[in-house]
């Protein structure tokens, strides 16, 4: 898939607010219609109450709510969400998947080009990498020179080994050098250490993983033996600090993955302590897909005179057909998700729900129908998530249940399908979710359920 871009880089700090774009609509003048399932008679999705108006019928309760908590539910200074409203709504709408020509991206540099370890580029080899992507093209240069970066740039853009390559490089030719990466979820530190054991195989040193919901007693043990990347939750972090089990005085370098996310979480002021417990004289690198008053101020405390690279995209892929279902007043929004799911075509499909509570709920019901559907969100263990995630991207079930901790930095090849069975806070919510389809060149639907009023 080729996407338009826009590069800005900079070294000052105050022109960051006027590159911020407010959500665009990726709509023409006239909307298109939105899907419903068929109006009458037999549904092609098998079984069930014949539909009346684009619906169905019944009082089976929901599975949402707006009810949560740090991890998985409402947020943002309330309990409101995005697209209550119809011109919110429209927004949900793209039916047109474009399949004409685009600029196509040229990088200013292939991976042989960087000035880094001989095996590390190997290493890069063997994972097929060739030409960087945009924020890998602009982000590594500047983090081989040990210059702060703040990278503006959508989920999926490959930020990780923007990352990874240049403090790969770090750690291998200053001897002592230590690595603190911080990650909103658990599933995104878990793909990072990851991506680092590929990139780092053969060259010497470890990193490890600190996250909740799983023993502390093996992550106090691993950082007994000083690994060279430590990457964790701020939560867990935190409670390794107070532990004394992690100190961070003498780790030179810092990455903040997904800064926007763990703000809207809640971390604010662990990331600050985290950060002040640190060497005074850094190196931080800082990732995010917007940039509010509380990222600026964040950059503003613990970056100095950073490298500003942000690499614009349009908010939603062209290789994503988007599209409401409307349930209408009554009707039975699990039901149409059940026959949806019935459908050969929803291969591979991710849901997502509100709360921690309704998603669970949600699953099980689904799997009580014979729909094989697992569940992610901040009530299970760490150890069940990862099964869940893994189970799902090797295709034992085909239906993933999910908070929005699904909704950033997780890799999961061939989602044919991402379905909002409820609203998400915000739009920025909305472009992070269905992102986890059509991805890597491959065409995705996405799906937004909206009530009947």
């Amino acid at each position: 898939m080729s996407e338009s871009f826009i590069y800005l880089v900079t070294q000052n700090i105050m022109q960051v607010g006027r590159w911020n774009h407010q959500s665009s609509n990726n709509n023409s003048q006239s909307a298109p219609r939105p899907y419903s399932p068929r109006p009458a008679g037999p549904s092609r999705f098998g079984g069930g109450r014949g539909p009346s108006r684009g619906g169905y019928g019944g009082g089976r309760p929901s599975f949402g709510g707006r009810g949560g908590s740090r991890g998985g539910g409402a947020r943002r200074g309330g309990f409101g969400v995005f697209g209550e409203t119809e011109a919110e709504i429209s927004k949900f709408m793209n039916k047109t998947v474009v399949t004409t020509e685009e600029p196509v991206f040229v990088p200013e540099h292939k991976f042989s080009d960087f000035d880094i370890n001989e095996n590390l580029k190997k290493n890069i080899i063997a994972r097929k990498y060739e030409n960087p992507t945009p924020i890998q093209d602009k982000t590594i240069p500047h983090a081989l020179l040990g210059q702060d970066v703040v990278g503006l740039a959508a989920t999926g853009t490959g930020k990780t080994a923007a990352f990874l390559i240049p403090l790969i490089d770090k750690v291998m030719k200053q001897k002592g050098e230590r690595i603190l990466i911080m990650a909103p979820t658990r599933e995104l530190a878990v793909q990072i250490e990851h991506e680092l054991a590929g990139f780092a195989k053969g060259l010497g040193f470890r990193g490890m993983v600190a996250v909740g919901g799983a023993n502390i007693g093996p992550q106090i043990s691993q950082l007994k033996h000083d690994p060279a990347f430590v990457i964790g939750t701020p939560g867990r972090l935190k409670d390794l600090m107070e532990r004394r089990a992690l100190d961070l005085s003498d780790f030179g370098t810092v990455v903040l993955d997904e800064a926007d996310r763990m703000l809207d979480m809640g971390f604010i002021d662990d990331m600050r302590m985290i950060l002040a417990k640190m060497r005074k004289q850094r190196h931080t690198l800082f990732f995010s897909a917007t940039m509010g008053k509380d990222i600026e101020r964040l950059i503003g405390d613990f970056l100095t005179s950073p490298v500003i690279i942000s690499v614009k995209t349009r908010d939603t892929p062209t290789s994503i057909d988007q599209d409401v279902v409307r349930i209408p007043r009554g009707g039975d929004k699990f039901e149409v998700l059940a026959n949806l799911l019935k459908d050969r075509d929803f291969s591979r499909v991710l849901v997502f729900g509100r709360t921690k509570f309704g998603v669970e709920k949600l699953a099980k019901a689904l799997s009580r129908m014979h729909i094989h559907a697992e569940s992610i969100h901040g009530n299970k263990t760490h150890g069940a998530r990862i099964r869940a995630l893994e189970a799902f991207k090797a295709g034992k079930v085909s239906v993933l249940v999910a908070t929005d901790v699904a909704a950033r930095g997780i890799d999961i090849p061939a989602v044919s399908h991402v379905i909002n069975y409820d609203l998400p806070s915000t739009y920025e919510d909305y472009v992070h979710r269905i992102g986890r389809t059509g991805r890597a060149a491959q065409k995705g639907k996405a799906l937004t359920f909206v009530q009947g009023r």
